[in-house]
Formats: structure tokens, sequence, C-alpha cells
């Protein structure tokens, strides 16, 4: 008996002595749902979790193999494959220290990954953009030896860094030995080294960019780097400052290796309502630099020049809209040389100016003040302008009664013109003007036959003149000058000529439809007083008194009723005009601006006929375009002026544009026998990529047919990955003919990068097409 009860207690004992450990209390942490395989209490506030730990609140959660818990303390010790994911934000180390109430910790040996949306990207007016990684949120992957998360969205990185790619060998990536990454604000690093494909590429003492939520963060922008033959090595940075919501600036700065420096700033807002603009201010400092070329040394004096560019517009009470515009520049030598767009480095006229704009029913207000300067060389200039130009008008209105059918239309202009030729900024002759200009006209359609459309107006214009020149040296003089003169004209359109041709059998169209329709037009000019002593500054001070002009011309259209989708349509697939003029007075033949080779340098006008003009324009599909223009002699049956555009467009991958235009040599004709008068050029430009923008090719060229020489050639490559894009631009640009510099061509290099989530920059003179900032 005293045996089974000894052993019955010795079995009890290992019962007995478990108990206490199934009697302790489960750990907790406040607000957190825990899941653990084990758990095992070491004292009264500290306990360890195991095998399996999950610990959620929220949308926060931590993993780990094993987390030791201080209660009270907030403080948790994680171990082995810690992963902690907030959100769309995870970290992931081997060890891990964590708050539970702030969510905040240390991470050792660790790696994360957050979200970042990129930076803003504004398409510049007039640019070519290379396209860029897509505009999208990105998931930024960032490791370090040390991860502290010290915000919600901020993270202290000690000898790591950060990249945008997923991949195992991420293609780019920066690392520092400190990163401070401050996800939708800023990040910063120390000591920071860039690299692809894990080779160094730059380094940096200190990096500072932003990475916020709504794109527009005050920060540094990617530099850009280029080589030029003109200027050397160069390099582009810039810094972008978010004053507020509305309004934003960037400060630029650019290193030359060979001709010194150039810096300046871009001011944006948008205020809404119609209250918005921009201002560009850029310094150059170039110093004086030495140019081998085939004829030897040449050599190149350093100059300080600046340029402008700016518009606003502004809405004003009582109806009235406001608009200003600046394209200034200091120096036409280095505003050549300097921009890469041939069309923006071909210009040679500066301007400022603004105007004032309303209108209320039937009455219309526009008052301006500009001022143009074209160059014609480098010391020789025209100026223009007006200061003010001031225009009411009243629109065409029945007269009397709104069934009246009589239209009548009044305007008055009062303007100060300033003409002005200047030689090595010395005015050397001043033809400017005060002139007052008065105009009604009086309208009658005729309707009474359907084929036949008839509109008749007769109009009366005085106008006034402050100043006038005299008869017998054609120099200005302050005498003033009186003008009255009145038109008659009638436009006659029509009949029309139609034929129709069914082809259900043909693939290109269904049917066919051709229209001839005639053109008649007269107008006659009353004689004017003292004409040749009006002192010249637009089309209305050319008009040739008593004359009649007689126009006349033909316009073929062909239509094509094509199948468009699931339905048929009619489209304009060629369009013919041909069209001429005769005046009583071979004087008006040399001002009628509706030909383009009327009014050219040393133009002399033998005839009473205008040229022979064409119009044709082909359009087979939506994807093709091509327009030609041609105008013929009248007296020597020789074209003078060819040109022709023609473009093509496919699915928006595709688009490639092509000019030539040619002004022909003949011999009799004043303004077509001087050869330096004359052109012959042909452009070419075409812009491809595919349907995803990760690959794709711009190109174009420039060519000066009549002296055989290449103006410009322009190839920009780019390539986008899933987290970075590379573009590449190469450009060779000849001065002949434009700019007086020395050198007689620049080879240009550039090239860019672009970092999903931190973007790009690109110089304001359009290095690299002008990509966005």
């Amino acid at each position: 008996m005293r045996r089974h009860l000894f052993l019955w207690l010795i079995a009890a004992l290992p019962l007995a002595s478990a108990a206490p450990l199934f009697a302790q209390s489960a750990i907790s942490i406040p607000g957190y749902d825990i899941k653990a395989l084990m758990q095992d209490r070491l004292d009264d506030n500290h306990g360890l979790l195991l095998r399996g730990v999950e610990l959620t609140q929220g949308d926060t959660s931590l993993y780990a193999d094993e987390v030791e818990v201080f209660e009270g303390q907030d403080r948790v010790l994680a171990r082995g494959n810690v992963l902690l994911i907030q959100g769309n934000n995870r970290i992931a180390a081997d060890h891990a220290e964590f708050n539970t109430k702030t969510h905040l910790g240390t991470f050792y040996r660790a790696s994360g990954m957050s979200t970042v949306q990129p930076p803003r990207q504004v398409p510049q007016p007039g640019a070519v953009a290379v396209p860029q990684v897509p505009g999208q949120a990105v998931d930024v992957v960032f490791f370090g030896e040390v991860i502290e998360k010290v915000g919600n969205k901020r993270y202290k990185i000690t000898n790591g860094g950060f990249s945008a790619c997923e991949q195992p060998t991420p293609r780019w990536d920066l690392n520092a030995g400190t990163v401070i990454l401050n996800v939708d604000h800023y990040t910063l690093l120390r000591d920071a080294v860039f690299r692809v494909k894990g080779v160094p590429m730059l380094y940096t003492p200190i990096l500072y960019f932003p990475t916020k939520e709504d794109g527009r963060a005050t920060g540094f922008l990617i530099p850009t780097y280029g080589i030029s033959s003109l200027r050397g090595q160069t390099i582009h940075n810039a810094f972008f400052w978010a004053m507020s919501r509305w309004q934003d600036m960037t400060f630029l700065y650019d290193w030359f290796s060979k001709t010194g420096t150039g810096g300046g700033g871009e001011y944006r807002f948008n205020r809404g309502g119609g209250t918005d603009g921009q201002l560009s201010v850029y310094r150059l400092d170039e110093r004086t630099a030495s140019y081998t070329t085939d004829n030897g040394t040449s050599t190149v004096p350093g100059q300080k020049s600046f340029t402008v560019n700016s518009n606003a517009e502004h809405t004003f009470p009582f109806g009235l809209r406001g608009r200003a515009r600046v394209n200034y520049f200091s120096s036409i030598t280095a505003n050549q040389s300097f921009q890469t767009n041939l069309n923006i480095a071909a210009v040679n006229t500066r301007f400022y100016g603004g105007n004032v704009v309303g209108s209320w029913g039937s009455y219309f207000l526009n008052a301006q003040v500009d001022r143009n300067e074209y160059f014609a060389d480098t010391s020789t200039s025209y100026v223009t302008g007006n200061s003010p130009n001031i225009t009411f008008a009243r629109s065409e209105r029945p007269l009397f009664a709104p069934t009246s059918p009589f239209y009548f239309s009044a305007a008055g202009n009062m303007a100060d013109f300033a003409h002005q030729s200047i030689q090595n900024d010395v005015v050397t002759d001043d033809r400017g003007v005060g002139r007052g200009d008065f105009v009604t006209q009086l309208r009658y359609p005729f309707k009474k036959v359907t084929w036949l459309n008839v509109n008749s107006a007769v109009a009366w214009r005085e106008t006034y003149y402050t100043r006038s020149l005299d008869p017998a040296t054609n120099a200005p003089i302050s005498a003033n000058l009186n003008r009255q003169f009145t038109t008659f004209s009638a436009q006659a359109t029509g009949p029309s000529f139609t034929r129709v041709w069914n082809t259900p059998d043909w693939g290109y169209a269904e049917r066919f439809k051709h229209t001839i329709e005639p053109t008649f037009g007269i107008t006659r000019t009353t004689a004017i007083n003292n004409s040749n002593q009006i002192i010249v500054t637009d089309g209305i001070d050319q008009t040739i008194g008593d004359t009649t002009s007689i126009n006349y011309g033909i316009s073929n259209r062909l239509y094509a009723k094509r199948q468009i989708g699931t339905t048929s349509q009619a489209q304009q697939i060629v369009t013919l005009d041909l069209f001429q003029t005769y005046y009583t007075d071979a004087r008006a033949a040399a001002v009628d601006p509706r030909y383009a080779t009327s009014n050219v340098v040393g133009f002399t006008s033998p005839s009473n006929f205008s040229p022979i003009t064409m119009n044709l324009r082909v359009t087979p599909s939506v994807t093709t375009d091509s327009n030609v223009h041609v105008e013929v002699d009248p007296k020597y049956k020789e074209i003078r002026l060819l040109s022709l555009t023609s473009g093509y467009n496919w699915n928006a991958r595709v688009q490639s544009n092509v000019t030539w235009s040619k002004k022909f040599f003949i011999a009799g004709l004043g303004g077509f026998n001087d050869p330096a008068l004359l052109d012959n050029s042909v452009g070419f430009s075409t812009n491809a990529h595919t349907i995803t923008n990760k690959y794709g090719l711009n190109y174009s060229f420039n060519y000066d047919i009549l002296h055989s020489h290449l103006i410009q050639e322009r190839i920009t490559t780019f390539y986008n990955a899933q987290c970075c894009g590379l573009a590449f631009e190469y450009q060779q640009y000849n001065f002949q003919g434009i700019s007086s510099l020395a050198v007689p061509s620049d080879h240009r290099f550039f090239f860019s990068f672009t970092l999903a989530g931190l973007g790009n920059f690109s110089p304001f003179n359009g290095g690299l097409s002008g990509v966005p900032r």
C-alpha cells in the first residue's frame, strides 16, 4: 500500500512542477493582435513569442521568428526573418528594435520598399520633348547596414542606398555613408556614389533632391553632361524652388570648360482664372577662346550677354484681358551660337510688347505697345513698333433693322509708329510717324440667284499723318498729311459644276465627287492725293490710288467617300486653286499682300499682272498630307517661287515632315536676278518610338542646296527601362550664313539620364531637345 502511494507521488511531481507555467498570464501588447505558436513569460513584464510570430495593428504588421516583448515600455526586439509592413511600405531585416506605439524602430542588415511620386514634368512650348519614364508612382528599394525608421515615411540609412529598380542587380542605385530618405518630402545623401549595374559613375559629397507626393518640392535637379566643339565640356545643373502651390522658380548654372559660365532662372505662376505666365532670364559670361580651323587659328572674343523670354496673361475687370510677351537678347552672335534649336537660333529679331483686348457685344477694343528690332547683320538693324496702337471697332451688323439687306461696320485706329535704321547703335534714319485712321464699310450680299454668290461693298477711309516725305528729297519732314479715298468692290463665286463617279468595286473609295468653282472679283480705288509723300509703315499706307484690280481664279475639289470604321464619310483628298490679279496701275502689283513674291527686296514689277499662283493640297489618307505652292512670273513665264510641304503620321508613333523651298533665278526681274537674294533649302524631321515609349529616335536636318552645305543635323535617341531612362543627342550646327563667328561649325553632344521617381533636367537653351525640367 505504501509502495503504491509512493509511486503515485513520484508520477505526480512533473505535473505539479509544470503547473506554474500554464498558470502565468498570456503576453499582451495594447492594441495588437498577437499570433505565435509558443509563448514564454520570462518575468512579470518580460515575455518571449516564438515560432511564426505576427503582431498586427491596423495596416501595420510585424513578422519574425522570435519577438521579445517588454510590456509597459512599448518596445519589442524581433529576430530572424523580420518583416515590417505598413500600407505599401515594407522593411525586411535580420533583427530589429521596434516601438509598438510610435511604429518606429531600428533595423539591422535590412532592406525595404516604399512608394514615391514622380517630380513635376511640364512640357515646354515649342520644344520637341524626349519621352521619359511614365509619370506614375514608382517603388523605391532601399538597403543598408542600419535602417532607422524615424517617421511615418522617413528613414535614416547608414552605409546603404536606394534604387527604383527591383532587379536582383539594379540598373542603377545611389549608395552613401548616410541617407535621409523622406518619402513624399526630401532625400539627403552624404558621400553619395551613383552606380550603374554596380559600376561607380559619379561621386558627390552631398546630394539633396525632392521626393514629394505632389511632385513639386524644393531641391536640386539631376545634372546634364554635354560636349561642344565651340564651348568644350559642359555641365548643366539647376535648383528648383517650390514657392507655393501656384508659383515656382528654377535657378540654373552652366559650366563650359572652354568659354566660361552661364546662369539664370525661370519663374512660373498660375493663379487660375486666366492669370498665368513665365519669365526666363539667362546670362552668359564668355571668355576669349582660340580655335584651330582649316584656315589656321581663329579667336572668338569674350563677351557678356543675356537673354530674356517671358509671356503672361491676366484678366481685368470690365471684360478686359491683358497679354505681355518678351523675346529679347543682348547679342545676336551669342543667341545664334548658343541655342541648339535651329528655329530659335536663326531668329534675328528681338521683341517685347503687350496688349489689352476687350469686346462688348458688337464692339471691340485692342490697345498694344510693342518694339521689334530686326538685325540684317551684327551691326545693322531696323526698328519697328507701336507706342501705342489703339483700335476701336464695331463689327458688321445689319443697318437700321435686323432684316436689312445692308451690313455696316466701322473701325478707328490711333498709333505712334517707330521706324528706325540703326548702324553700330546709332540711328541713321528715323521715319517714325503718328497716324490716325478711320474706315467705314457698307456691304450688300446679292442672294437672288442660288447658283451665284455675289458680295458687293463700298468702303470709305480717311487717314491723318503727323509727318510726311519731302517730294524733292524723299526725306521725312514735320509737315502733316491727310489722305482720303473710297474703295468699291464686288466678289462673285460660282456657278459650281459637279460630277460624281460610283466605284463600288474599288477598294479605295465607293464614290468620288469632283467640283469646279470659278471666282471673279473687281475692286476700284479712287485717286489719292500726295500718295508719294506718305511714310509707309504697313499695308494700309501702301494703297495705290486711281486703280482698278480684277482677280480671277478657279477652284477644284475632289472628294472620296471612304469607309472609316463602321460608317462611310466624304473626305476631301485633292484641292487645287489657280488665281491671278490684273491691275490698271502696275505699282499695285508690287504691294499686293496675297502674293508671297510681290514685295521682296529689290523687287521691280514691269507687269500689270500678279504672278500666276497655284495652291495644291493632297490628302489621300488621314496619315499623309502634302501641300505645294507655286508662283509664276506673268512676263517671263518662269517660276518665281516653289515650296513643298509633306507630312506623315502613323498612329502617333511615326511622325515625319519634309519641306522644300526654292526661289528661282530670273535674269531680267529685280529681286530674282541677284544670287545673294535667292534661296534653295530642304528640311526633314522624323520622330519614331515604340507604343510603350521604350525606344525612340528623333532625327532632323536642314540643308542649303544653293550653297551646298548642311545647316544643321540633329539626332536624339532614348531608351526607357522599368526604372530609368537614357537619352543621347548629337548635333552638327553650321554657322555659315547665320553668324559672324570665326568658327565655321559646332559639333554638340548631350547626355541625360532619367531616374524613376527622381526625374531629370535639361538646360534652358534646349539641350536634349528641350526635355521638360
